[in-house]
């Protein structure tokens, strides 16, 4: 019999909803039962991406004998981590007090009324059953002592990642930055890229900041550093050489084996980041990069409506990477022709070799270098290349592909917005721009509300309300796709969010963020988001929405909200830059002259293209087609001839119709 998981629509909770566990959803009647049968509670959270909570379903949730502990001793809550991050939160900080280290599975014991008494993450089975015994004739034989522990506990979680403020005022300034990438350097891997341990995460938005460091304090080693991570990465088996997209970490220290899973939030960062290198540095790989992953993205996870799902499993018919991976009998039965250069070209080798005559493809050298070694021309090498992969392709695509989360995330979504209005901006691919637009249209009607709130999935079934997280990116995302359509509407709109999550999120005693809706469930502690992560922290997304709305609606408490928020992490960024990138961001912003640029006119779109490709990363853009009263756009609109500001330091020149005469006024 299926347990009430089965009424559900997370794919993950459904996958437990025929386990013999009783599991129950988290909610008020789940909840109001632990405290009347006065058992503890066991809140497994995870994903359904995730390959050891598929592993600890196999071996313990599945088992009869396991089930049954499990059912007479607790109330058992599965979660989806990604469906409810805000529960994930809390006990992720609890397990990671008690233990040093967190991650999923997470598997927490908390009292009845939710506070926490133990916890951890993947456990064997046997291991796992002594647990459920030993915490049940504890809580049955000496419950006060529980009790007392959940306190303290409870105390100190609601203190955790609070950040220490400086004691007086510091200005911001760029010794702050540069002590922090020197510390960073420390941690470089000069021979792979990325840092000097594995597993590896991409961390988009660590190479994020270095990349924008790099452009105003030109250091050698820090590009050499950024262009090795950038490459390396992409000739890893964490890219999917055949298909496009990037698996979430690599296992080994050559960005080889991957975890095989495919999120949208990661690869809508790491488009964003090989567009912005491109930017930079206009390398064919980053701009290959960029188009693959969209359409990984586009044929992939793309719903009929305009939404973008959640993720690819690791595992197909139960096994890791079943469905990427190749044995070379196979590659010579399908490319017999192209097999001698292309088994070169992606190592199917010792090199490449993985596990049980399977090969993971990665590259390793230069397209140069190969064609070199076959005396083929490049034009050659890369049509074989296309050729095989196209033939491959075609034929992966009759294996039974990986589980698919269609949860649809409001701040994955939005992520995946901006990464688009940025490729279409560097690219100008206007297919990048629809695609965009469209996302956008179905955020607004599946998850965005009257009242200026936004919630968390676009789902009918489950209302969640949003996040912290998903204002923090769909205002950067609204703020992109105003840029790419000169659509007024869109940024007024953010403005109406940012002023939404002011009133309901943020708290002026305490100048702090916090991740939930104050109008909203109580958890057992209201967190802060302070820390970037492989997705950067709310707060410091919000930091910069501010920092940007400021300008556009010249309002002086947004920027001295937004100011508040990075004075208390200064310390943090001089002493770890790696884990306060996007703190970092706004940092640098703030050393640099403040500069803006207003585009106004018919052909104001154009302009934009052209500039943005050569502009400094900093710059706040401002484009119209109309007449505006926006603080920026008022008084400047032309309908004759379409006119570009250049601002600094809110001194503006004179204005221009000359592309050029701009790009030496920014430089």
């Amino acid at each position: 019999m299926p347990n009430q998981l089965i009424h559900e629509s997370s794919p993950y909770l459904l996958q437990h909803a025929h386990n013999p566990v009783n599991w129950m959803p988290w909610n008020e009647t789940t909840l109001a039962k632990a405290q009347q049968e006065n058992k503890l509670l066991l809140i497994s959270i995870g994903y359904s991406a995730c390959h050891w909570c598929h592993v600890m379903e196999h071996e313990s949730f599945e088992n009869e004998e396991v089930a049954q502990l499990m059912n007479q001793h607790f109330i058992n809550i599965k979660i989806d981590r990604e469906e409810r991050p805000d529960i994930d939160m809390v006990y992720m900080g609890a397990v990671q007090l008690m233990t040093g280290q967190g991650g999923w599975p997470l598997n927490c014991f908390a009292l009845p009324n939710g506070k926490p008494i133990y916890g951890g993450t993947y456990f064997p089975k046997q291991q796992w059953m002594q647990i459920l015994k030993n915490l049940a004739e504890l809580f049955q034989t000496n419950p006060q002592k529980v009790y007392d522990y959940a306190e303290q506990l409870t105390q100190g979680l609601a203190q955790l990642e609070m950040p220490n403020v400086l004691e007086t005022e510091q200005n911001f300034d760029e010794d702050l930055l540069q002590q922090s990438v020197q510390k960073w350097k420390l941690r470089f891997d000069k021979e792979d890229g990325g840092t000097n341990r594995a597993p590896k995460f991409p961390m988009p938005n660590n190479y994020l900041f270095l990349l924008y460091y790099q452009y105003f304090y030109k250091d050698s080693e820090l590009q050499n550093h950024l262009q090795l991570t950038l490459t390396k990465m992409a000739y890893g088996g964490i890219y999917d050489q055949i298909g496009g997209g990037f698996a979430r970490y690599s296992t080994d220290m050559l960005w080889k084996v991957p975890h095989f899973e495919k999120m949208l939030y990661d690869n809508a960062q790491l488009i964003s980041l090989y567009t912005q290198a491109y930017k930079q540095i206009p390398n064919q790989l980053y701009k290959d990069i960029v188009y693959d992953s969209i359409e990984f993205v586009k044929q992939e996870l793309l719903n009929s409506a305009g939404g973008f799902y959640s993720a690819l499993d690791a595992d197909s018919e139960g096994v890791e990477g079943k469905f990427y991976v190749w044995k070379k009998e196979e590659l010579q039965t399908l490319i017999p022709q192209y097999y001698h250069v292309f088994g070169d070209y992606y190592n199917v080798n010792n090199l490449g070799y993985w596990e049980e005559d399977n090969y993971i493809l990665m590259r390793q050298e230069d397209d140069d270098e190969i064609a070199a070694r076959h005396h083929i021309s490049l034009d050659e090498l890369s049509d074989i290349i296309k050729q095989s992969k196209l033939i491959l392709l075609a034929h992966r695509n009759k294996r039974v592909k990986p589980g698919l989360d269609n949860k649809i995330i409001t701040s994955w979504n939005a992520l995946m917005i901006k990464a688009l209005c940025e490729a279409y901006l560097v690219f100008d691919e206007d297919a990048f721009k629809q695609l965009a637009v469209s996302n956008t249209e179905y955020l607004c009607l599946h998850c965005l509300r009257e009242d200026g709130s936004l919630l968390h999935l676009a789902s009918t079934q489950k209302m969640v309300s949003g996040f912290l997280e998903d204002y923090a990116f769909t205002i950067d995302a609204f703020i992109h796709v105003y840029l790419v359509t000169a659509n007024l509407s869109y940024l007024y709109q953010a403005k109406r969010m940012c002023d939404y999550a002011i009133q309901h999120f943020y708290e002026e005693a305490m100048q702090t963020f916090f991740y939930t809706d104050a109008s909203k469930e109580k958890l057992i502690v209201r967190k802060a988001e302070w820390s970037d992560n492989v997705i950067p922290a709310s707060s410091s997304q919000m930091a910069l929405n501010l920092y940007q709305l400021s300008i556009y609606f010249n309002e002086p408490s947004y920027l001295q909200i937004s100011k508040n928020l990075l004075h208390k992490v200064l310390k943090e960024i001089v002493h770890y830059g790696a884990g306060y990138s996007n703190w970092s961001i706004l940092l640098l912003w703030l050393t640099q002259a403040s500069t803006e640029v207003v585009i106004t006119g018919n052909e104001s779109l154009t302009f934009l293209k052209s500039i943005y490709k050569q502009a400094p990363p900093h710059v706040v853009f401002a484009i119209s087609t109309t007449e505006s009263d926006l603080p920026l756009l008022k008084n400047r609109y032309n309908k004759t001839q379409t006119q570009v500001y250049v601002c600094k330091n809110k001194a503006c020149q004179l204005p221009t119709s000359q592309i050029d005469e701009v790009i030496k006024h920014l430089n």
